[in-house]
């Protein structure tokens, strides 16, 4: 059975993570201004997952980049972190690899100090708002704080 591992993001996984996410939003059609496929520093997240507050893990499966997820901190609610960045390669999709990273980033911003986790989403992207709502997120109105403008369905975990 292969084994999958997270490490923290590293520029040397930059442009594997960026070629992920970039096929999943082609994949669902958002490839489109208003997106993170648009966002200048895709290519080099490892940059700005550098920093206080913030974290990003890619998943290694015998040392492939199949995907990754991420938090930083949210300033739209008190004590609350975004979930971030959520891909997955195609061929890692559909065996409940999704639940296993929501839980996994819980635990790190639990550890962080984080009582909250936003994020956002688009329609288009049915199984992962399968996923997120599974997992506990609420719905909830648009936040004034959005920087995605595409971005079209926002959500609230409390994680206390």
């Amino acid at each position: 059975m292969d084994t999958i591992k997270y490490v923290l993001l590293k520029p040397e996984y930059d442009a594997a993570l960026a070629r992920i996410i970039r096929q999943n939003l082609r994949t669902h059609k958002l490839d489109i201004p208003g997106t993170v496929y648009f966002d200048e520093g895709l290519d080099h997240l490892s940059s700005f997952y550098d920093s206080d507050g913030r974290e990003y893990y890619v998943l290694l499966k015998e040392d492939e980049v199949i995907g990754g997820i991420g938090y930083a901190k949210f300033p739209g609610f008190d004590e609350c972190c975004e979930l971030q960045k959520l891909y997955l390669n195609d061929a890692s999709k559909g065996n409940g690899t999704g639940y296993g990273m929501i839980s996994f980033i819980e635990d790190r911003a639990r550890e962080a100090g984080y009582k909250r986790i936003y994020l956002e989403t688009h329609t288009n992207l049915q199984a992962a708002i399968h996923i997120y709502e599974r997992s506990g997120y609420r719905e909830i109105d648009r936040p004034e704080s959005v920087v995605h403008g595409s971005m079209n369905r926002f959500y609230l975990k409390d994680i206390r």
